[in-house]
């Protein structure tokens, strides 16, 4: 077959890795991307240690991904764990098993495998036209604003891999949904997704405790009851457990215009032997120290709780027994979207075939945050941007052979 000649738009982990399986075939691949330098995402989810994918079972890990989970599976079977692990090996990237399950580099920082993909696919032909900001279709052609005026390109394929609408400095920020709506394409509305909550803490609380952790707490929603750590903010509260309450959360203040995080603040006791304890404190104690001494609290989860909970209960063991293992915690809204780690929304499945094609514009392709999924933290984000990336590579070449 004669190599084509494919345009990805968007340098994030989804379109290099269409580009990477493409360039390999022998294809005539150009990444356009409009920042200074791909993988600008990438890079800053690798100064935590670059969280690749998750060691748990798989069909455990496939089901987290919600509504899209049924569409999202056959691209992740095509890409598991396993194999991403693999894929990071053969570019010298050693991975382990963390403790919570989830799969790192060795190394704890995402630039060496960067570095090495790169290089990989510079080898395999592949060109990167940085500072290249797509603009939509002009008669049919793709139209780019560059440092040298506009550019115009008819590929024989087109992949759109331009992220979701969180982190819009880093690229990602959703203008080219004003181009797929020209052409009837139906998008869901961004949302926030793993993202922080305002809170409507007292000014003395924020003033002392902001930046504070939470730790060892059990934090329950409709998204289950789940164990770990937040951090107090000036304005509410972010972090991992709150991250995995975040879409529950969300969706509750969008239907009922209300929400609450239910703290358990000691989960090694029972509800029975923490009234028990805190029955035997002097009454006359201050309420720290009966706090201190009855339930092992004091700091930021004392004063967290003197800040929610209403001073008349506090006296009643039962009372305040209670509200140590079920606390609601209220939150006002979602933290916006252009702070969350991920978004929810943007191309509906409906519009999208099996093959990753848009089904009104033959030949134009999507992968990684553009389509409508979401999913939490823990791996699965890269896992599915990788994996759809793969998929809308296959898919093109599949097309391209008909």
């Amino acid at each position: 077959m004669t190599p084509k000649q494919i345009a990805i738009v968007g340098g994030g982990p989804a379109g290099l890795m269409a580009a990477d399986i493409l360039s390999a075939a022998g294809h005539r691949v150009t990444v356009y991307e409009s920042m200074p330098t791909v993988g600008r995402k990438f890079l800053l989810a690798g100064k935590s240690g670059l969280n690749l994918t998750h060691s748990e079972d798989y069909d455990v890990f496939a089901s987290r991904f919600g509504a899209a989970g049924a569409r999202l599976r056959p691209a992740l079977d095509g890409l598991p764990p396993e194999d991403i692990r693999a894929w990071a090996a053969a570019l010298g990237t050693e991975t382990f098993v963390g403790t919570s399950g989830r799969v790192f580099p060795k190394a704890m920082k995402a630039s060496p495998l960067l570095r090495a993909w790169l290089a990989r696919l510079e080898s395999q032909g592949l060109v990167i036209r940085t500072r290249h900001r797509w603009t939509g279709w002009r008669n049919g052609a793709l139209s780019f604003e560059t440092p040298h005026g506009t550019l115009m390109i008819e590929p024989d394929a087109t992949l759109l891999a331009l992220g979701g609408a969180s982190w819009p400095r880093l690229g990602s920020d959703a203008a080219w949904t004003a181009w797929l709506s020209a052409r009837s394409i139906d998008i869901k509305a961004f949302r926030p997704a793993n993202c922080g909550f305002d809170v409507a803490w007292s000014d003395l609380f924020r003033q002392r405790f902001a930046g504070a952790p939470i730790k060892s707490v059990t934090a329950s929603s409709p998204a289950g009851t789940m164990s770990g750590e937040f951090v107090v903010t000036e304005t509410g509260i972010e972090g991992s457990l709150v991250y995995a309450h975040a879409a529950a959360l969300r969706d509750q203040l969008e239907s009922s215009g209300q929400a609450a995080l239910i703290l358990d603040f000691v989960p090694g006791r029972t509800a029975e032997r923490l009234e028990a304890d805190l029955s035997r404190q002097d009454s006359k104690a201050s309420f720290a120290n009966r706090l201190r001494k009855g339930a092992g609290l004091d700091g930021v989860k004392a004063a967290m709780l003197r800040d929610i909970m209403p001073e008349a209960n506090r006296l009643q063991p039962d009372a305040l027994a209670k509200r140590l293992k079920t606390l609601p915690l209220p939150v006002l809204r979602c933290r916006p979207i252009a702070e969350a780690i991920s978004s929810a929304g943007g191309v509906a499945w409906a519009g999208v075939d099996e093959r990753y094609m848009l089904k009104t514009a033959p030949g134009v392709f999507v992968a990684g945050e553009m389509l409508d999924w979401e999913a939490p933290t823990g791996g699965y984000l890269l896992t599915s941007c990788l994996a759809t990336g793969k998929a809308a590579a296959i898919g093109i070449e599949a097309w391209l052979h008909i």
